[in-house]
């Protein structure tokens, strides 16, 4: 039998390095925008959470920063989240997503929300997003891509798919579909033009 050698932690205790960085702390040159694009599912993991702080970090640093919601990601700028009423929270962190995006906007950050997503997909009015999101054109989405590039703009574009395998049909057997034991694979993309 294995045995583990050493103290057990306690909590303040540390159990890694982290004060050691390797890069230094860029910050913004003057004017430098930034286009960060969420086609990410909501509230089912921690993907679109993660990326709003980065948002919020990468204002911090001086950018002039945009989050462009579409596809499930528009779910993100839904202000009729809560239980039993709008803005409750029956948990703690279920409204963790609109603290974050409300801390982004009051930093200075802008929010754009696909109208198409939110209310064909999900019946979302323009009038049911937080107070601070402008709805766009899901044209407008391509046209925030070749804005930034030209530009020149710091761009993350964060996309979560849902995989699903397909049983072969050896022996005469249906093909079938299974859920990977893994729900979402977060496939992200930076791009400095």
């Amino acid at each position: 039998m294995v045995q583990i050698v050493g103290e057990r932690v306690k909590p303040g205790d540390a159990i890694v390095d982290y004060e050691e960085k390797v890069l230094p702390d860029y910050k913004a040159e003057e004017g430098q925008t930034a286009y960060v694009f969420f086609h990410t599912v909501p509230f089912e993991g921690s993907v679109g959470l993660v990326n709003l702080l980065t948002c919020t970090r990468i204002n911090r640093k001086g950018f002039d920063t945009s989050i462009i919601l579409y596809g499930p990601g528009s779910l993100i700028a839904a202000a009729t989240r809560g239980y039993p009423r709008v803005g409750d929270e029956p948990f703690p962190g279920e409204q963790a997503y609109n603290k974050q995006l409300k801390t982004f906007m009051d930093e200075g950050g802008h929010v754009y929300a696909c109208r198409f997503s939110a209310a064909a997909l999900y019946g979302m009015r323009e009038v049911d997003m937080l107070e601070g999101v402008k709805a766009i054109n899901p044209l407008d989405v391509l046209d925030f891509t070749i804005q930034a590039y030209r530009e020149k703009a710091l761009v993350l574009s964060t996309w979560t798919v849902w995989l699903q395998t397909v049983a072969g049909a050896r022996n005469g057997r249906r093909l079938s579909r299974q859920k990977i034991d893994s729900p979402a694979v977060t496939r992200t993309s930076t791009t400095i033009a």
